[in-house]
């Protein structure tokens, strides 16, 4: 649906109520699934075509980078 990145305007935001705020998409991560940026937060967003607006979750949809460290295997 989308092609262009990214893609910045207006969008809902979880942790403002729904609230209008200027957030970034930056790329397509799966069916309806976004990776938006908000205040300096990735996160998750959808598409919603009944509003033609986007949703951002930075409330449970939070995207934190790899730390590397503990997880992965000794060489």
């Amino acid at each position: 649906m989308f092609n262009n990145f990214p893609i910045n305007e207006k969008m809902h935001i979880h942790s403002l109520n729904g609230e209008l705020r200027e957030a970034t998409i930056l790329k397509r991560l799966g069916d309806n699934d976004y990776l938006a940026k908000f205040n300096g937060i990735k996160c998750h967003a959808i598409f919603n075509p009944f509003v033609n607006k986007f949703y951002v979750d930075d409330k449970y949809g939070v995207i934190r980078d790899k730390m590397s460290g503990r997880d992965e295997p000794c060489r």
